[in-house]
């Protein structure tokens, strides 16, 4: 039997701690079946049980936050196609990388409207490109809320600030326009179903200023050493701080004992690559990264999980629930899943099991 809405809504308020766990968030949406940050894969996450839909969010020219993987255009729209844009082609520099392609902050949200999504990976599912507009924040959270109230179970949102301080220097800062959203959606409290995430500490320390909801410190890996240990990139926020004391420190930090106890101070959970609890053969790596979290009073959200056999270590021999489930015993308190259904249907057999 549902959860009358109203119920549902006032476990959540509550406590976030009522939210199920294993968290399940859809990553970009049913991405592994339906084109990236779109309206239809959300709503197809939901619908497969998701608990979160997560979105990434690069502003428009004339300050609208949209749903895209990346300012660039180019591998997820059909933008190349419209003989109208073809003068907006254009090199520039992101995050200390030079790119070429078509850019959000180049076009306006009319104009952003006339693209359609497409598959970004090429071995994906190919029949839906080309049939699904580009989705603002807020129309992603009228879905949200409209789908909570049909499933009579409470739905959130997973927005990532992508490239904050590039869009900061675009004159497009995402932080206020994000709070402000979220504020107009009546979330702009400590129990929305809202986790705020990404790679630069200053903008998870902006959003604390400018709203109370949760945040989320992403942490990738560039590679691995020979001795197979992870090698760190830096956030880009600090590699062109004027403070000598960050100017020079990788991601890596910010994963010791005391790197973590200061993440506590700015995010309420951790979002490490996966490969940061379990190496690429399957095995779980000895720095127990998860209890050190926890221990500091973080979450732990790890990233990202994906049904295809190429993605999948030795050790689960393409098996995709196999992963789920050892991540889930290790004890981990969310998944970024390209396959929700998956990602749902392993929670409920570790559940199954007693966990």
């Amino acid at each position: 039997m549902r959860l009358p809405l109203l119920a549902a809504l006032a476990m959540t308020a509550a406590a976030p701690a009522a939210e199920p766990r294993p968290l399940v968030i859809a990553h970009r949406g049913a991405s592994g079946l339906l084109p990236e940050h779109t309206l239809e894969a959300y709503a197809l996450a939901i619908e497969q049980g998701a608990d979160y839909v997560e979105l990434d969010l690069v502003a428009t020219k004339d300050g609208h936050l949209i749903a895209r993987h990346e300012p660039n255009l180019s591998a997820s729209t059909d933008v190349a196609s419209h003989k109208e844009f073809a003068g907006r082609r254009r090199k520039t520099v992101v995050d200390g990388a030079e790119e070429e392609g078509w850019f959000a902050c180049d076009f306006t949200l009319e104009e952003i409207k006339r693209l359609r999504a497409v598959q970004a990976m090429p071995d994906r599912p190919r029949e839906h490109d080309g049939r699904h507009p580009i989705p603002t924040l807020e129309e992603v959270i009228a879905l949200v809320q409209e789908k909570s109230r049909e499933q009579g179970r409470v739905i959130g949102i997973y927005p990532e600030t992508k490239h904050p301080t590039w869009h900061r220097r675009q004159r497009l800062a995402l932080e206020s326009r994000l709070a402000n959203a979220l504020a107009q959606a009546g979330w702009n409290r400590r129990d929305a179903p809202v986790w705020v995430q990404s790679f630069e500490p200053s903008s998870l320390q902006e959003m604390a200023k400018l709203s109370p909801v949760r945040r989320v410190q992403l942490v990738a890996v560039e590679g691995f050493k020979s001795d197979g240990t992870p090698d760190f990139g830096q956030p880009y926020d600090w590699s062109v701080s004027l403070d000598p004391r960050l100017r020079w420190r990788s991601a890596g930090a910010l994963l010791g004992d005391e790197g973590l106890r200061e993440v506590k101070t700015w995010a309420d959970a951790l979002g490490p690559s996966k490969r940061l609890i379990v190496d690429a053969a399957g095995a779980a790596r000895p720095d127990d990264l998860i209890r050190r979290a926890h221990r500091a009073g973080l979450e732990v959200h790890a990233w990202t999980f994906r049904d295809e056999p190429r993605w999948l270590a030795p050790a689960y021999r393409g098996d995709p629930k196999r992963e789920y489930l050892q991540f889930y015993l290790l004890g981990v308190d969310g998944v970024f899943s390209d396959f929700p259904a998956s990602a749902v249907a392993s929670r409920s057999l570790f559940r199954a099991g007693g966990r």
